[in-house]
């Protein structure tokens, strides 16, 4: 090791100034900032290259030291079931449990049914609460009951409450951002909470009694940035409604946990569970706080599963649950990689818990606090996450606060602006989803699950509303090629075959092979089945081949020097075959006009809008009763 220092120590320190050389020479005149420079849809800036962080700031780190707290799901709506699942779980290593209670927007339709202590009991019988965690999440407005329900519990049980971990979750802004109604009016409504929590203050709880929760922003397609920002909004008003019913700050912070989800931008959700610990001691500072670690839980995001090629989802969930752990989680839930087709099996539960597990125990990612720091990379995203985190937490309080701009639609709007770049990002497959709309299966075998997802889920509404607003959509990447892939499944229930497209492969195969290739891809992620083959010997055969099998749509695939030859005959082959609709494999440059003469009508490349073009394609084809 000594040696091998003296020996770099021989050559000259490269700086910033030398790669930047070298990465002029490569670009060729190109413009940096537009070839490696990107930008996250929030504008952040993301730089090709970061230096040490300059100064180092203390350890962003967990409430408590050791690993994160894996937490697992309990969703079944019968309370004996429940309970095996529950117990299976904790056997298998979690160490805490999630309640996804029925009616709650998290249950998806499904949830455990909790009408009392004893169908409680029935679920819990056999969990220790004085070792496990338990988190509950209720339906909206529905916390005050559920609370009252779990203190009669520990209170047969005979347990201290001071002693126990439970998380009730109390959260009237998340409920109304998903449901856009709140049943009383505010100033009611916040008596209401305080009044909750000084019962369960005086029978012993002691944390985790109001949640700030942001995975209804992020489920709507809001960015970092402005699920932080909501965080703050939140948190601060819970503050303020706490302090007014009596309990000072410096009491009432501990009150509050936190929970957002982790999706598999691996290097923004990590900066962005980092950045929430760093702006939550700014607020505490600013109430004249010492700052504290505060109790922060991950969930995968519901936002990045598919319902196609489910397998994919662990690969999601491993990034995800990696990111969250290195940005500080104090406890952390993977969703099931079936989740999104239905009530997960045991199967698909013991995944998701051993997705920790491993993490935790054999890559041991626990055992450094907080190691991004010093990093340039992650410190300058962190730092960036905050500065604009804390000027959208400044534009909500200028308008009112987190309730007030919800009810005047300021929070959707600016959610709406990013979810719509995200959907362009995905259109286009800027940001592919693979198994979905990049490398889709046609014939993938169906998961099993223990029952399918209901075709609505979404969370109990008030029956009435003294205030109202638009609700924020809780809405999957994958869903639109989803919709298509389903009606491309109901075609072939239905008439015994898919949509499909025919690929006119010209010349030899090494030239049309890499846009065959691209083509197929293109086509099936819309359901459309792809009619391939390895080229024709003339012009003949290429109609006939077209015309035997069945389909409304062609594509020419082959490579530039070909289709200069050759694609504008064969594009009039295929017309007069009976060719509904013509594409051609890449861009038509130069000859756009001689092969839209020809009948080509679209063209299929990189960057183009994919979801459009597969959206009236799989028209096209439907009409022509493919």
């Amino acid at each position: 090791m000594i040696e091998d220092l003296e020996l770099a120590a021989a050559f000259p320190r490269a700086t910033r100034d030398d790669w930047l050389a070298q990465v002029e020479r490569a670009l060729k005149g190109a413009d940096f900032e537009k070839k490696l420079v990107s930008r996250s849809r929030e504008g952040i800036v993301v730089e090709p290259l970061y230096g040490k962080a300059e100064a180092a700031r203390a350890p962003l780190g967990r409430a408590e030291a050791g690993p994160w707290q894996v937490l697992q799901r309990i969703d079944h709506p019968d309370p004996a079931e429940a309970n095996r699942l529950a117990l299976a779980d904790l056997e298998g290593g979690a160490s805490g449990l999630v309640l996804a209670l029925a009616g709650s927007a998290t249950a998806r339709g499904f949830g455990l049914a909790l009408a009392d202590a004893d169908s409680l009991a029935a679920a819990l019988s056999g969990v220790l609460l004085e070792l496990v965690r338990l988190r509950l999440e209720t339906a909206p407005f529905d916390g005050r009951r559920v609370a009252t329900i779990v203190a009669e519990h520990v209170g047969r049980c005979g347990l201290p409450a001071s002693g126990l971990d439970i998380d009730f979750g109390l959260d009237p802004v998340g409920d109304f951002a998903r449901t856009g109604r709140l049943p009383l009016a505010w100033p009611e409504l916040a008596a209401r909470l305080t009044g909750t929590v000084a019962d369960l203050r005086g029978r012993g709880f002691a944390r985790g009694l109001v949640r700030v929760d942001t995975r209804a922003w992020h489920e709507a397609g809001a960015g970092p940035a402005q699920e932080l920002a909501a965080a703050l909004a939140t948190g601060v008003l819970y503050l303020r409604v706490l302090e007014e019913a009596g309990i000072a700050p410096e009491e009432a912070a501990p009150l509050l946990s936190f929970l957002m989800p982790a999706d598999a931008d691996a290097f923004f959700t990590l900066a962005k569970f980092r950045a929430l610990r760093r702006l939550w001691a700014r607020v505490e500072e600013a109430c004249g706080l010492a700052p504290r670690p505060i109790r922060l839980d991950a969930e995968t995001a519901w936002r990045m599963g598919t319902k196609r090629d489910p397998w994919v989802n662990m690969l999601r969930a491993t990034v995800a649950t990696f990111s969250g752990a290195l940005g500080g989680a104090d406890g952390i839930t993977v969703l099931p990689f079936t989740a999104a087709l239905g009530l997960p099996d045991g199967f698909a539960r013991r995944m998701a818990r051993n997705t920790q597990l491993i993490l935790a125990e054999e890559s041991n990612l626990w055992r450094v606090t907080d190691p991004a720091a010093g990093s340039g990379a992650f410190e300058a995203l962190t730092e960036a996450l905050c500065e604009n985190a804390w000027g959208l937490f400044q534009a909500i309080e200028r308008e009112g606060g987190i309730l007030a701009s919800l009810a005047a639609g300021h929070e959707q709007a600016r959610i709406a602006e990013t979810r719509g770049k995200a959907s362009r990002d995905i259109a286009t497959r800027r940001a592919p989803i693979t198994g979905t709309s990049e490398f889709p299966h046609l014939g993938e075998a169906p998961v099993s699950v223990l029952m399918p997802a209901p075709s609505e889920a979404g969370p109990a509404l008030p029956a009435e509303a003294a205030l109202e607003a638009e609700p924020l959509p809780s809405v999957r990447d994958a869903e639109p090629f989803e919709a298509l892939r389903d009606a491309s499944d109901d075609a072939l229930a239905r008439r015994g075959r898919r949509p499909s497209v025919f690929l006119a492969n010209l010349g030899p195969l090494a030239a049309f092979t890499a846009r065959a290739t691209f083509a197929r891809n293109f086509f099936e992620a819309g359901g459309i089945e792809v009619v391939t083959n390895d080229g024709f010997p003339s012009l003949e055969a290429l109609a006939a081949a077209f015309r035997a099998s069945g389909a409304a749509l062609a594509c020419l695939c082959s490579s530039d020097e070909v289709y200069a030859r050759e694609a504008a005959a064969a594009a009039k082959a295929l017309k007069a075959a009976g060719a509904r609709h013509l594409y051609l494999a890449g861009r038509p440059g130069e000859l756009e006009a001689a092969l839209r003469v020809s009948g080509v009508s679209d063209y299929i490349f990189v960057g183009c809008d994919v979801l459009a073009l597969l959206s009236r394609a799989f028209a096209e084809a439907m009409d022509e009763g493919a």
